[in-house]
């Protein structure tokens, strides 16, 4: 098992079958993070998570992006076995305390997902709130808009307020895992992506064993 301080998180958002094509070689390493992605849970419901756990020994997170209803998202997510769960950063501050309390009180990390929210400080002072993660993330359909970029600055903004961990994602492959690890992301979250796809990530290929090394090579 590694015992980088660093995770790089597998996000799955297509189908369970490409979950099953591709989960027998993701090493069983303690700072690898399965995600169940928005698509994925949106068309298979909370059952996707858990049929992920039976397969993954390690933590899942549940990529949901609460904007409303949080209690009743988040004991959904526990009780499927997810280890994390995602609320936006742009949601009502009463959402956030429920996400963040309710969270702590069942014993499931909190996730605020950035998506979309130019000043994460304010939305997380606005709320009055501490989670376990924040994620600085770029959306998918702006990968490919030019001046679109994962905003890295907000990093260091945010660990010089706070003692806790923030994630990067948005189209992040190779070559972007890199700038994310160097801009001080604890966890990265990479696509796992079809050969076709027209986002960035992890392509499910006969070079799969190959590529994923390459990956994991960057948080030992």
């Amino acid at each position: 098992m590694s015992g980088s301080n660093k995770y790089l998180q597998l996000a799955f958002n297509s189908t369970l079958v490409d979950f099953y094509s591709v989960v027998s070689q993701i090493p069983r390493y303690d700072n690898i993070i399965i995600e169940a992605g928005t698509p994925l849970i949106k068309r298979e419901g909370t059952k996707a998570i858990a049929i992920m756990k039976r397969y993954w020994p390690g933590e899942i997170c549940a990529d949901i992006k609460v904007v409303d209803g949080a209690r009743e998202e988040v004991l959904m997510a526990k009780e499927a076995g997810a280890s994390y769960i995602t609320a936006l950063g742009n949601a009502s501050k009463e959402t956030l305390q429920i996400f963040v309390n309710t969270c702590k009180e069942v014993g499931i990390k909190s996730v605020i997902d950035m998506i979309n929210t130019p000043d994460p400080l304010k939305s997380l002072w606005r709320a009055n709130i501490v989670p376990d993660v924040v994620t600085i993330h770029r959306g998918r359909d702006e990968e490919n808009s030019f001046g679109k970029v994962i905003q890295y600055k907000n990093i260091s903004k945010i660990k010089g307020k706070w003692d806790i961990l923030v994630g990067a994602a948005g189209g992040i492959d190779q070559k972007e895992m890199h700038s994310a690890a160097f801009n001080g992301a604890d966890i990265v979250v990479v696509n796992v992506v079809r050969p076709n796809d027209p986002w960035g990530g992890l392509v499910m290929d006969r070079k799969f064993n190959e590529n994923i090394s390459d990956f994991i090579d960057l948080i030992k």
